[in-house]
């Protein structure tokens, strides 16, 4: 009997097996996306806390939990999506079990400690690592913050090593460009200066701020009249501290850098207070005020 159109067989997702190491807001919604664009099959969940590994299975997320050597045995793509100060360590865990042809990405904040721990912890396998870093997040965590079209219409920075074939970049790309992204192709040391300044800088200062706010006597009464100003402001203060902090020791000269800009536009602002100076403080704020409103995201 001759095979007919129903017995043909559905082609293979371009990914047949994602691992993704750490399945919350970032790794979670990499994995949403692509599982809505049909452009995996399974997907394998590795983490250090099980019940949220459980929870990532229930909303369907992952398909299995298994560990970092199993991920590298079975995935032809791994997401690391942890905390960019475990990537050595879970690095050197799939090297000696890293599937042949299998690519390695990562979702970190910054992107030259990043590749000199995957040339330490991979060796001779570094040409299977290809940084990568999304401009994407919000405040929540955890696998019930993922969201599929958290990546919609927003850019992502490849930072690839000279060992990297052109073909395995294009294969991560792709993907990128399946959760609905904008590839950008950047040198890793630039990115973490720019980052330094519109990502990681903000944060620092969310955080600063309200640290000093929670510290103060009259903490209860501040927020019981703060409003819209406050909450706008204060927002990414409630990332992930154990994320930020490896973001900011790991960009630490790009971030000292840019502190030193800082604290030198806050002591020009605080010198127009200190000497009534109206019309200096009026021409700074409204330097702020035009520059802002002139900003149009992706441009």
């Amino acid at each position: 009997m001759t095979a007919g159109p129903a017995d043909a067989r559905v082609p293979a997702p371009p990914i047949p097996v994602l691992a993704v190491v750490g399945v919350g807001l970032i790794g979670g919604s990499f994995a949403a996306a692509l599982r809505r664009a049909g452009h995996v099959g399974r997907v394998l969940g590795v983490g250090r806390n099980g019940p949220s590994l459980e929870r990532a299975r229930e909303l369907g997320l992952i398909d299995e939990a298994v560990d970092a050597a199993e991920a590298a045995a079975r995935a032809d793509l791994i997401m690391l999506a942890a905390p960019v100060g475990t990537f050595g360590a879970i690095l050197a865990e799939m090297r000696a079990a890293l599937k042949p042809g299998a690519i390695v990405t990562d979702a970190g904040s910054t992107k030259v400690t990043v590749a000199q721990a995957a040339r330490a912890a991979l060796g001779e396998r570094v040409a299977s690592f290809i940084p990568g870093h999304p401009i994407a997040g919000a405040e929540k965590i955890g696998p019930d913050a993922a969201d599929p079209g958290l990546y919609t219409g927003r850019s992502v920075i490849l930072t690839p090593l000279p060992e990297n074939l052109a073909a395995d970049v294009a294969r991560v790309r792709a993907a990128w460009e399946a959760c609905g992204a904008r590839v950008l192709d950047m040198d890793a040391a630039e990115h973490d200066q720019v980052l330094a300044s519109v990502s990681h800088m903000p944060h620092f200062l969310a955080a600063v701020y309200v640290a000093q706010v929670a510290r103060s006597a009259d903490c209860r009464r501040r927020l019981a009249i703060a409003g819209t100003g406050f909450r706008d402001f204060t927002r990414i203060a409630a990332g992930s501290a154990e994320m930020w902090r490896d973001i900011f020791l790991s960009n630490r000269a790009a971030m000292k850098a840019e502190l030193a800009q800082v604290r030198a536009v806050l002591d020009e602002a605080e010198q127009a207070l200190d000497a009534g100076d109206g019309a200096a403080l009026e021409a700074l704020l409204e330097e702020a005020a035009r520059f802002r409103r002139d900003w149009k995201p992706g441009h």
